[in-house]
């Protein structure tokens, strides 16, 4: 298939999820309201925070809000785009609908990874902005056209390694009978996010800043608006979103043929 193929079996895909959205309109509200009162948790939780200390790791109150900020749109789009998705797959596996993927005219990573979106999920993520927004304007930013494409272009490789953590996760099912429970190692990961870099040290700061991706893949996006443009955090963040997605579908097509091999 060709990306003009591709690109319209997404269209098709998410016109589909919108219309069945649009069927069950009561529970679109309610699960965009429980995540919008999970976001205003966090963003109150700052508020609090911040009444009693300046500055925590060198950062301030606003430039803490635009990092939270930043870890909230990206996992509303995790959310929105691919978690459902992904996280059908160990059921698909199990009950043996996964053949129905096999069978389309695609490669099965694209077809189990776009089949539906999540529209609150998609919906939450402009409160997510907004949020970006207000910080930059509260610190006084005023970042180049340039600077606001860079800051995209380091979103979508994070956004990235988020989809390659959640795939290595679920292909795990490959070989299990099952993803439930290990789900929440992505939420675990992170949570880490939310938190700056310089915040870690030690052992903490080997674990989660250089061997995991979670805190570099709101921390550089961030640090493109609040310091400018550093091309050795953007080269890494990079970097980094290439080496895990190689490994997340090196292992989904391992277990590919694992199960391949086992159904036939």
């Amino acid at each position: 298939m060709s990306l003009i193929h591709y690109a319209r079996v997404w269209l098709a895909s998410a016109r589909y999820s919108i219309v069945r959205t649009m069927m069950f309109r009561f529970d679109f509200l309610m699960w965009s309201l429980v995540e919008f009162f999970w976001m205003a948790v966090n963003v109150l939780l700052i508020a609090v925070i911040y009444r009693h200390t300046n500055s925590i790791a060198g950062w301030t109150k606003y430039e803490m809000l635009l990092l939270v900020g930043t870890s909230m749109i990206l996992q509303r789009l995790m959310m929105g785009l691919f978690w459902s998705n992904l996280f059908e797959l160990g059921r698909n596996i199990r009950t043996g609908s996964f053949d129905f993927f096999l069978a389309q005219p695609g490669h099965p990573l694209f077809m189990i990874s776009t089949r539906k979106l999540d529209p609150d999920g998609l919906l939450n993520s402009f409160v997510a902005i907004a949020v970006v927004v207000y910080s930059v304007r509260q610190l006084g930013l005023h970042p180049s056209l340039t600077n606001l494409i860079l800051y995209v272009a380091t979103l979508f490789s994070a956004l990235v390694i988020h989809y390659s953590a959640v795939l290595l996760i679920v292909s795990y099912t490959f070989w299990s009978i099952g993803s439930q429970g290990i789900e929440g190692s992505y939420f675990t990961l992170f949570e880490f996010s939310r938190l700056p870099r310089e915040a870690f040290r030690g052992m903490a700061n080997v674990l989660f800043v250089y061997a995991l991706p979670a805190v570099i893949s709101s921390n550089v996006p961030a640090g493109v608006l609040i310091h400018g443009f550093r091309p050795v955090h953007a080269l890494w963040l990079l970097l980094t979103a290439a080496a895990w997605l190689a490994l997340a579908v090196f292992v989904f097509n391992r277990g590919l043929r694992r199960y391949a091999s086992a159904s036939s």
